[in-house]
């Protein structure tokens, strides 16, 4: 089988070139220096990755399309589903979406999660690509594009946002970073690695993932109304209400309580003894 990447000498596009490799396929990459251009890819691989930034992935998923046959298998690995998956059932190939839950810089896929949302496929064909990443570790999260896309506003979307505002405020309280480094707990540091690692990372990323989204704003609003509520709140005083809404929190969440006090406290000790 040849499986063949668009956008293959970015960083997952070549993560997703060694995971092929270790499954015992070829595989053929195109991208701005490459001497194969998309169009080759698209003629000749039995698999077509799309592999580039948010912002482009549905232009070159429209430049390729009339190109793939019945017999292809049509792919992308964007942080949103619908759009991509949408341009992708213009063409004649079996469509499967992708969405890699992690960065390029990822070792292996032993642990991490790959969402699938096929949409044209025949189940053989969708078993046979799955397999290639669970024989890796891989775990496989079956959904939807428009469930993907609302979840991802809320898993990435609300999370990203609500790193930024963080980041935001501590700027404009005029702390320094280094200064309340010195006084933190393990918890602090490991919320302000969040920060930090977020920052560190491409801008082009979260940008996409929270401008593109167009289930962001929503959730958006009930973060900002959860804001305002628990604002509120504190500035009451009211211990009686404080504890009112904890409980209701608790309660939501109670069937993760355990395995997020055990994960957090692998976390605390790795940061303590380092």
């Amino acid at each position: 089988m040849l499986a063949g990447i668009i956008g293959g000498t970015g960083q997952m596009g070549r993560f997703f070139a060694g995971v092929f490799e270790e499954a015992g396929w070829d595989v053929i990459v195109s991208g701005t220096k490459t001497p194969l251009t998309n169009r080759d890819v698209a003629e000749m691989a039995d698999l077509v990755m799309v592999s580039v930034p948010i912002r482009a992935t549905v232009g070159v998923i429209r430049e390729v399309a009339p190109l793939l046959s019945e017999e292809q298998v049509f792919c992308d690995l964007t942080s949103l589903k619908v759009e991509p998956v949408r341009a992708m059932l213009a063409s004649r190939a079996e469509v499967i979406g992708l969405h890699p839950m992690f960065g390029p810089g990822a070792v292996s896929l032993r642990g991490q999660t790959i969402v699938a949302t096929p949409a044209r496929c025949d189940p053989a064909t969708l078993e046979g690509l799955l397999s290639v990443f669970r024989d890796q570790g891989a775990a496989i999260t079956l959904s939807t594009p428009q469930d993907h896309d609302r979840m991802m506003a809320v898993i990435q979307g609300l999370t990203h946002f609500g790193t930024l505002a963080k980041a935001e405020a501590i700027r404009r309280t005029g702390a320094d970073v280094d200064e309340t480094l010195s006084f933190t707990s393990p918890i602090y540091r490991i919320e302000m690695g969040l920060v930090g690692r977020l920052l560190a990372q491409d801008v082009g990323l979260y940008g996409d993932v929270l401008l593109m989204n167009p289930a962001v704003p929503e959730v958006l609003a009930t973060f900002e109304d959860a804001v305002r509520t628990l604002r509120a709140i504190v500035e009451s005083g009211d211990n009686e209400r404080f504890r009112a809404f904890f409980a209701e929190n608790a309660a939501h969440y109670a069937s993760y309580l355990a395995a997020a006090t055990e994960e957090t406290d692998d976390l605390i000790n790795h940061v303590v003894m380092r």
